[in-house]
């Protein structure tokens, strides 16, 4: 249908800029019209042009749409189908790129051209689809409040439908599993009497507790789209109204087949509505992880005001401002420590057990704790900027992502629905043909419309994908991109930065070689107050490996490429690499062999003479992190292959990837290599992760299918990642593989369960076992059956609060280590 379709376009600064603006727009199929204002930077298309074909255009040509993200709150889903019918209404409106439901958190997270449309009339598509929405507000939905109040309002609802049910269970099936009370009832109130008893009670809970699957699946079997909800409605139509007929009009119906099944539709209500009730609980714990994160944020906190300290709710802390801080108080928001000195708990955050030492200069992270010292500290990030606040924005985005492995259940549920319809309908014809009786066939198709439920597989991915990102965060890996957890599943190369990454990213002093005469803490004394004035980083290192108070340096003389020269406490002292003691003849002797070991294992030497006579080699070198070794040993054992890819020497990369273990290594890359030698790499051996901290990592993290940041990296590096390693540990990349496992695996088997259950129980529904057999699956069981689907699929993805991280971070020494479960 032709529409015209108004939305922003960026980048555009001139004439021949709209220009190609329009060119490009004009060739998307569907555009019968594009006209570009550069005045108010939008562009106007007329046609029938898809919004995605569109924003792809443009960022082809250089010129990309303004996006936005819109969050709706949904509520009447209820099962895979529903999911499917919201999507496809939402990806029908104007303007359009994306639209990802999440039946577990009842969400829908839309992207849109921005400018194209309201997000009320979004919500309102929705709602006109037969699924009350409206637009999330970050500030003021509250999540929990209205999932209590559901949660309520089905508790309320099956406790009406139980209380009415019973009396019309025990009337009916009472008297056939004891004859005693079928005479009994015969004898007093009369058989009809009963009947009409059951009707009354059946008829308050069809029209009362009931009435949710009426009031959203009656008007979708209208529009010819029906949910789980026209099933319900249908199976249980369809048993009272044959009941009512045999009630008042019993000539209606053939001899021997009156009979009333009031029960069953009362008994499916009431099975139903406590299926959904146990499965709204169990989802409300799905999100434990994000309201466990939120809770880590205090509601008051002490801040300076002119001259006074007094204590503020936190949304009223403004950066800049000077906040003070007791021990064993939680931190606010962001900053930076001003006075003072404490020990501060950041596992929450980082999931590092171990607290860290804050002194003056520091940084402080929100919601972390403080331990038995007092700081104060200057506010850098509040509100949604805080460490915190990111972190809860990135899992609840995860959270509502959609995993390619759920694309075989979409294309299922799309036809299901109708096609559980028509086998019903076929059911009840052959069972007419060949059956005994009408009631028979009215049983076996009643049957087969309760039991094909498909919200078991509706929810079998969006719980899983909710709790194990939840988990994951508690962890301390992030995953900014749910689809990240099946990539990262798939991977069969785990690649590492080297800087950074798998060592510290700053050179230590790693050894010490004297000659004979001279004393190490001596000689590195005398080179580190030589070296004062330098700004080299190997300065730097000698400097905090040289032990007692430095000296005044005198007549220092930098010797450009070589080392330098100067005069300390009286002597003469000559620092450098080897070529200046082979220019000022100064014979190395007996040091040689340290310095050949040296460079074997990829250590810088820095040399030192102290009046004429070598006196020291000392060896600079980047310090592997702790937990390196543990890292890569843990990803052999679950079979995947390292690699590391590295700007330094190819001596320096070797002598670490044999102290690690690494299978591969691509030493002298330079930046822009990087993503060459990840392509060599999915070339050799298949999916490639990559993990690095630096702003020239960002383009080998895009290019792998997963990127992994170090969470003490840069922002560029950080944003061009999948998943961010919160802690700064690369303890974080296994754990990330771990979880993403755990995940995929407890999606599987949501999925095996919801299709086993209606393929292996449809056909006994409809009465397949029955000739042979004489098993006939009643409407009450298969109401039963089926609600019991989706509490299985829920109570399993719960299981995965109990993962534990398969190797734990920075020990107290040591490296590494993994857990039980990792070393199995």
């Amino acid at each position: 249908m032709a529409q015209t379709l108004t939305f922003d376009v960026t980048g555009m600064t001139c004439a021949g800029c709209a220009g190609r603006v329009e060119r490009a727009l004009a060739g998307v199929p569907g555009v019968t019209g594009a006209h570009v204002n550069i005045a108010n930077n939008s562009a106007q298309v007329s046609g029938d042009p898809d919004p995605g074909a569109l924003a792809v255009a443009l960022k082809d040509a250089g010129y990309p749409a303004r996006e936005e993200r819109i969050v709706l709150t949904i509520t009447g889903m209820s099962c895979a189908s529903c999911v499917g019918r919201v999507e496809a209404a939402l990806k029908a409106a104007p303007g359009v790129v994306e639209a990802s439901v999440n039946l577990a958190s009842e969400t829908a997270e839309i992207v849109i051209l921005g400018g194209a449309t309201e997000a009320s009339s979004l919500a309102q598509v929705v709602t006109d689809a037969g699924y009350p929405a409206h637009v999330q507000d970050a500030e003021t939905d509250d999540a929990d409040a209205r999932r209590d109040a559901e949660t309520n309002a089905l508790k309320r609802d099956l406790l009406i439908a139980g209380a009415l049910t019973l009396p019309v269970f025990v009337m009916e099936m009472g008297g056939h599993i004891f004859p005693a009370l079928h005479h009994w009832i015969g004898q007093t109130i009369g058989h009809q009497t009963s009947w009409l008893i059951q009707f009354l009670l059946t008829s308050v809970v069809l029209a009362g507790p009931g009435r949710r699957f009426y009031r959203i699946g009656l008007p979708l079997l209208a529009k010819g789209t029906p949910d789980m909800n026209s099933l319900v409605a249908l199976g249980t139509l369809a048993a009272w109204g044959y009941s009512t007929v045999a009630l008042f009009l019993p000539a209606l119906l053939p001899e021997g087949t009156r009979a009333v099944y009031f029960e069953a539709a009362a008994v499916i209500v009431t099975l139903i509505l406590l299926g959904r009730f146990l499965e709204a609980r169990a989802k409300g714990r799905t999100g434990a992880a994000i309201r466990r994160l939120m809770g880590l944020r205090p509601d008051t906190a002490r801040v300076e005001r002119d001259g006074q300290i007094i204590e503020v709710p936190v949304a009223d802390i403004r950066r800049g401002e000077v906040l003070h801080l007791r021990p064993g108080e939680r931190i606010a928001v962001d900053g930076t420590v001003l006075t003072g000195r404490s020990y501060v708990d950041e596992s929450m955050i980082t999931g590092e057990p171990i607290p860290v030492e804050k002194t003056e200069g520091a940084e402080l992270v929100g919601g972390t704790v403080n331990g038995n010292g007092a700081l104060s500290f200057r506010a850098t990030a509040v509100g949604a900027d805080t460490v915190l606040a990111r972190i809860i924005a990135m899992v609840q985005q995860a959270q509502g992502a959609k995993l390619p492995i759920q694309a075989l259940a979409d294309q299922v549920v799309r036809w299901f629905v109708p096609a559980v319809m028509a086998i019903a309908l076929v059911t009840v014809l052959i069972w007419l043909t060949f059956g005994p009786n009408l009631t028979f066939a009215l049983v076996a198709g009643v049957s087969v419309l309760i039991i094909a439920c498909p919200c078991a597989m509706g929810l079998a991915t969006p719980t899983s994908i909710m709790v194990g990102t939840g988990r994951a965060a508690e962890m301390g890996v992030l995953f900014r991109k749910g689809d990240a957890l099946q990539r990262l599943d798939d991977v069969a190369v785990m690649a590492f930065d080297k800087t950074g990454t798998l060592t510290e990213g700053k050179p230590e002093m790693v050894r010490a070689e004297t000659a004979e005469g001279f004393d190490a803490d001596t000689v590195l004394r005398l080179v580190a107050s030589a070296e004062q004035g330098s700004e080299h980083p190997i300065a730097r290192a000698l400097e905090r490996a040289a032990k007692g108070p430095l000296s005044q340096p005198e007549d220092m003389e930098a010797i450009a490429g070589h080392g330098l020269r100067a005069r300390v406490d009286g002597k003469d002292v000559l620092v450098g690499a080897e070529r200046l003691m082979t220019r000022e003849g100064v014979e190395i002797g007996a040091l040689s062999g340290a310095l050949e070991e040296m460079a074997r294992r990829g250590q810088t030497p820095v040399l030192a003479a102290v009046d004429g006579r070598i006196a020291a080699a000392f060896a600079v070198a980047d310090r592997v992190k702790p937990t390196s070794r543990a890292a890569v040993e843990a990803l052999h054992a679950q079979g995947i292959k390292v690699a590391m890819i590295t700007g330094d020497t190819e001596a320096t990369a070797q002598a670490i990837a044999r102290d690690l273990g690494i299978d591969h290594v691509r030493a002298s890359v330079l930046p822009e290599g990087k993503v060459d030698a990840i392509k060599a790499l999915r070339q050799e051996f298949g999916a490639v992760a990559f993990t690095g901290d630096g702003i020239n990592d960002a383009p080998a993290l895009a290019e792998a299918e997963v990127g992994l940041a170090i969470g003490t990296g840069t922002d560029v590096a950080i944003e061009s990642a999948d998943v961010v390693l919160v802690s700064g540990d690369i303890a974080g990349a296994v754990n990330a593989l771990h979880i993403s496992r755990a995940t995929l695996r407890n999606i599987r088997q949501n999925l095996f369960w919801a299709f086993a259950y209606n393929a292996a129980l449809i056909p006994v529904a409809a009465g397949v076992l029955y000739p042979a057999m004489g098993v006939l699956l009643s409407p009450m069981l298969a109401a039963g059956a089926m609600a019991l689907s989706s509490v299985f699929v829920v109570s399993n993805a719960l299981r995965l609060h109990r993962v534990t991280p398969a190797m734990t971070e920075r020990p107290a020494r040591g490296g590494g280590q993994l857990t039980k479960e990792a070393a199995a």
